[in-house]
C-alpha cells in the first residue's frame, strides 16, 4: 500500500535527519513511529510504566473501597459474590 503525505519541507527534513540518526530510511522511520504509537489492533499502546501506574492506582482504589464496605452479615466472602454473579 502506498500513502502519500503532503508535509512542509522543514518537517520532512527533520524526520529525515531523525531517521538517518537511527540508520533507517524515512519510510521505515515513519512506519516504525506509527506502529509504536498504536498497538496491533489500532488502540493506543501504553508503556510498561504507564500500565504499572494504572495498576497501582487501581489497587489503591480497591483498598479504599474495602475500608468503606462493611462485612456481610450473612458471612459471604467476595468470592461468594463473584460466583453468585456468574449464575
Amino acid at each position: 500500500m502506498t500513502v502519500q503525505l503532503d508535509w512542509p519541507s522543514d518537517v520532512v527534513d527533520r524526520l529525515t535527519d531523525e531517521a538517518r540518526k537511527k540508520g533507517l530510511s524515512l519510510d521505515a522511520y515513519v512506519l516504525q513511529t506509527v506502529l509504536q504509537q498504536n498497538g496491533s489492533n489500532g488502540a493506543p499502546s501504553t508503556d510498561d510504566a504507564e500500565q504499572r501506574r494504572r495498576r497501582v492506582e487501581a489497587g489503591a482504589r480497591i483498598l479504599e473501597i474495602q475500608k468503606r464496605v462493611k462485612p456481610d452479615p450473612e458471612g459471604w466472602t467476595s468470592r461468594d459474590y463473584i460466583n453468585y454473579g456468574r449464575r
